[in-house]
């Protein structure tokens, strides 16, 4: 059976309560049970952190395991900060796909710049939870 790793970094524990203008109301525990739902033929694994090196702990674990197809990644703030983050996605041979809740097109300056999207396969951006959908979809078609 395929599986497919999903990893959240900093803050993204709070979903469902923290800045729910922005992020929403329904919480991650929630976005998971309705992701094996609809994709109930794959695995999907979760990790969240708020420490940058246990993210990276997590790429390095995972990202030689070819029982995954693929990690779908949100960094968080550390998308804009974590050169770390983004050697430990070129160093892996999965493939990453970046995911934002948020468009961080259109919030602040800082968050338009991402240090890891230059070596993910993708970027998925600003249609709340559904942008995890998104990913896994992007990682099964590809996988064909």
């Amino acid at each position: 059976m395929d599986k497919i790793l999903i990893i959240n970094g900093p803050n993204l524990n709070l979903l469902g309560t923290r800045q729910t203008d922005i992020y929403g109301t329904e919480t991650m525990d929630i976005c998971l049970q309705s992701l094996k739902h609809e994709y109930p033929a794959i695995v999907i694994d979760y990790f969240q952190s708020n420490h940058e090196g246990c993210i990276i702990d997590r790429l390095h674990e995972s990202g030689f395991d070819s029982s995954y197809i693929g990690i779908v990644l949100n960094a968080g703030a550390f998308t804009h900060t974590s050169l770390a983050i983004a050697d430990a996605i070129s160093s892996i041979k999965l493939p990453v796909v970046e995911v934002h809740i948020s468009n961080i097109f259109s919030r602040e300056k800082i968050r338009r710049t991402s240090l890891i999207s230059p070596v993910c396969k993708g970027i998925i951006s600003g249609f709340g939870l559904y942008s995890y959908s998104l990913a896994i979809n992007s990682l099964l078609n590809k996988k064909h």
